[in-house]
């Protein structure tokens, strides 16, 4: 009887370890970070920078404590090493500047990507993300492509920011540049006017984090949802579904190839590619 039992826990045991170490496995096959095969550019004197949130708290309304938060890892590394791969120089910078907040949870193992890895052991980048550039500071027209991270942090911080909003025109305007985004990162995009005070991307076709990716995850006490707030701009939204949204996939050419949006951070990939695509063939 008790070598049935000790069978019975060893192979529970063994089961319980195969399913941990398959996990990776799984959730890529479900359709999360989808393997993308990237073309590698080799760009010369052309500059980008990466935008994120400076959030770190997940709290709900009328609360200051909560769970960690920030930009989700991968949706800054992956971008970060797409462009430097392709030989552009890349700045990283912030809605307040200095060190950036990265979700702790992009890095458990089921979820980290190659690019988190290599962030963890790449001296440069972390010294970027600790010492990151305040967004009042930039000189947009400087650069090429200008990508926003999303994250849950960015939802208390992108969308407000007036500031944010003023480099967006800036960068619309400047015939040179790429403006992208994925996940909460297009919450960066809201603000953006001409210089008549019309929202730059209404009637733009666009796509973000889904009201239904927001609720399965919990956190629609956020206050703003990419969703409503693309739409609410006029923005012609839209989106895939799964089983649930954080396996689905989408990445957006606007139609004058000016933004491309991703719809979470499975288009982290994707849409830095797309930026660059369209980069090359403006030369």
């Amino acid at each position: 009887m008790k070598k049935k039992i000790f069978k019975i826990i060893a192979t529970v045991l063994i089961l319980i370890i195969v399913f941990f170490i398959s996990l990776p496995t799984l959730l890529n096959k479900a359709g999360l970070h989808p393997d993308y095969d990237s073309k590698k550019y080799n760009f010369t004197n052309k500059r980008a920078v990466i935008i994120s949130t400076s959030h770190s708290t997940l709290n709900k309304p009328g609360e200051t404590t909560g769970k960690l938060t920030g930009v989700f890892a991968s949706e800054l590394t992956v971008p970060y090493y797409e462009f430097t791969d392709s030989g552009i120089e890349v700045d990283i910078a912030s809605i307040k500047g200095g060190k950036i907040p990265i979700d702790p949870e992009s890095f458990f193992y089921a979820v980290k990507t190659n690019s988190d890895t290599r962030y963890l052991e790449d001296p440069i980048l972390k010294e970027k993300v600790e010492n990151s550039i305040l967004i009042d500071e930039l000189e947009i027209d400087n650069y090429d492509l200008v990508f926003i991270s999303g994250g849950w942090g960015a939802a208390y911080d992108l969308g407000y920011s007036e500031t944010l909003g003023e480099k967006i025109s800036q960068a619309y305007y400047n015939p040179n540049s790429v403006i992208g985004g994925v996940c909460h990162g297009v919450l960066g995009f809201i603000n953006a006017k001409d210089s008549l005070g019309n929202l730059i991307i209404k009637n733009k076709r666009m796509t973000g984090v889904t009201d239904k990716q927001i609720k399965e995850l919990g956190i629609d006490f956020t206050p703003q949802h990419p969703e409503e707030e693309l739409i609410k701009a006029g923005v012609i939204f839209e989106s895939k579904t799964a089983l649930r949204d954080v396996f689905a996939n989408l990445t957006i050419v606007d139609d004058e190839s000016k933004f491309v949006s991703g719809q979470n951070q499975n288009a982290g990939h994707e849409t830095p590619q797309k930026m660059m695509e369209i980069l090359k063939n403006k030369q």
